[in-house]
């Protein structure tokens, strides 16, 4: 297991990260998975055991079930606190009331005392935003999160599914009002949805590597192994009762196919193949795995001894490669000859 840092920060969390969404299930979540606490258990000792230092969760998941059950795996587990990396999220809907949802100061507030009952501790590692706001001041919530860093309540700050432009004008706001910056974003990457490289990892990169959480890395089971062009169904799965993350289907097949016949040269499965394309990634600091089961957690887990050649990258990459779209496919033909020139210079810039 490789330890990466989080962006600009000095914290090191582990290349796969476990994500506990699938742990407590009820109503919507049922479909994502519905491990109770001594599953939960052994899914956390064995991702322990093989190095992994980082957890996921949010206070919405399971209605909150999720951090209770992550909480209290760590103590039945012993884990000693200093040597894990906790994430949580706040804004999601955690009840009735007009005021118990988005990234208000009133919200942000009460969701990390209610996170930290829960999980049973006396600070979160790592803080994140799970959306954006309109309704809010980015400034306001920033300002919230930064009294709790001060507070020692939390180390960290991060978003998850923001635009580009709106970390960047955070950024912005938090140099000028000298606030906390966030040190990562949590978004969908994968194989069959690199969407992200537009405007996002560009953006990362001109930001000190501000780090990059990734989520559902196998698009939500389409790149499990389960799913071919003649199979488009899979028992268990929740690709048959949720088509989420959306996704080009015929695009996704194609790679499908690809995958499958390098993951059987390679005696690999096509879930680690797709995963180990993105710890390939440079801007990738960590890649979130949600298993159900024991079985699952062994094949992600293989991911990480997974070596591409420059060859495989080259094919993988084409064949998943986003269509290009104004304003990059004009900025390509206007800076081809800039770029050129770059690559002559002894020390370009990355």
């Amino acid at each position: 297991m490789h330890y990466n840092q989080l962006g600009p920060s000095g914290l090191f969390v582990s290349e796969l990260c476990f994500g506990t969404m699938t742990f407590g299930g009820g109503e919507n979540f049922d479909i994502v998975g519905k491990v109770q606490q001594e599953e939960a258990e052994t899914l956390l000792a064995r991702a322990f055991e093989a190095g992994i230092n980082f957890l996921d969760t949010a206070d919405t998941y399971s209605k909150g079930n999720s951090e209770i059950i992550t909480g209290q795996a760590l103590r039945n587990l012993g884990v000693n606190r200093e040597e894990v990396v906790i994430a949580t999220k706040v804004f999601g809907v955690t009840g009735s009331s007009p005021n118990q949802r988005g990234s208000s100061r009133n919200h942000i507030m009460d969701g990390v005392q209610n996170s930290l009952e829960r999980l049973q501790m006396d600070h979160i590692d790592l803080y994140q935003l799970h959306g954006f706001d309109p309704a809010t001041s980015i400034e306001e919530s920033l300002q919230a999160l930064t009294d709790l860093v001060r507070q020692g309540l939390v180390r960290y700050i991060g978003v998850s599914n923001w635009a580009a432009w709106q970390i960047a004008q955070s950024i912005g706001i938090s140099n000028q009002h000298r606030l906390e910056k966030f040190v990562s974003t949590q978004a969908y990457y994968s194989l069959v949805g690199r969407e992200l490289e537009r405007e996002i990892i560009p953006m990362l990169h001109s930001h000190n590597d501000m780090g990059l959480l990734v989520w559902s890395p196998l698009a939500g089971g389409l790149l499990s192994g389960k799913f071919t062009r003649d199979q488009q169904n899979s028992e268990g799965s929740r690709r048959n009762d949720s088509d989420f993350p959306p996704v080009n289907k015929e695009r996704a097949y194609d790679i499908i196919d690809t995958l499958a016949e390098m993951a059987s040269q390679k005696k690999a499965s096509v879930a680690q193949l797709a995963l180990a394309w993105l710890l390939h990634q440079r801007a990738v600091t960590s890649v979130i795995i949600g298993t159900k089961k024991i079985h699952q957690l062994e094949d992600n887990l293989g991911a990480i001894d997974i070596v591409f050649s420059e060859e495989e990258l080259q094919t993988l990459n084409q064949i998943s490669q986003i269509p290009s779209e104004y304003p990059g496919w004009m900025t390509d033909i206007w800076s081809q000859a800039r770029t050129e020139q770059l690559k002559n210079v002894r020390h370009p810039r990355s």
